[in-house]
């Protein structure tokens, strides 16, 4: 049922894919991070479910092509809380609530919905960060076109410390340079 609501809203916003493809890019990193078996599986059950809070925020904000107003940005900053609220009622779904409330938790603190910082944020969601952040930069959006490959690795590298967990960053970049097969890279 999550998964459907979490495919219906990609449709929704027009980021047809989007979960899957974050899990793609974040598996290799969490494998290489020592991840077992069954914390992957939990992997490729929550990436994909990471922004079904969405589902709260007006279609007309999720497509709006230019900047956001200050309300807009609080509503679109909503999202975490309230997929964890649409996910925790379930057994499963709990399982699932690092990568859907913690996913924009920045390392420096300047994330939201928590403001936590470094190692405070859940590994899962520091993995999730830069997967999605990557597939958001390589994908087109309503307000701006896609990054290229290199410069999204270019602003994966620049971010490592402030933005993103400097170790998963640094090992996004690596598991990048090994595997030129990931679905984004297809993408570019």
């Amino acid at each position: 049922m999550l998964e459907t609501i979490s495919l219906a809203l990609e449709e929704r916003d027009h980021t047809q894919g989007h979960g899957h493809r974050v899990a793609a890019l974040a598996e290799p990193v969490a494998a290489r991070l020592g991840w077992d078996a069954q914390r992957l599986s939990l992997l490729r059950f929550g990436a994909p479910l990471h922004d079904i809070g969405k589902i709260a925020v007006r279609p007309e904000v999720l497509r709006k092509p230019g900047p956001l107003t200050a309300d807009e940005l609080v509503e679109i900053q909503g999202h975490p809380r309230a997929g964890a609220l649409l996910v925790r009622p379930l057994r499963l779904g709990r399982r699932a609530l690092p990568y859907v409330l913690f996913h924009h938790e920045r390392w420096d603190g300047s994330g939201y919905p928590a403001k936590i910082r470094g190692d405070a944020i859940p590994m899962e969601a520091r993995v999730l960060a830069v997967a999605d952040a990557f597939d958001a930069m390589t994908s087109r959006r309503p307000y701006r076109a896609p990054l290229t490959t290199e410069r999204a690795l270019e602003e994966v590298g620049r971010c490592a410390g402030s933005q993103f967990d400097p170790v998963v960053a640094e090992l996004f970049l690596d598991v990048w340079a090994e595997q030129q097969s990931w679905p984004a890279a297809q993408a570019s």
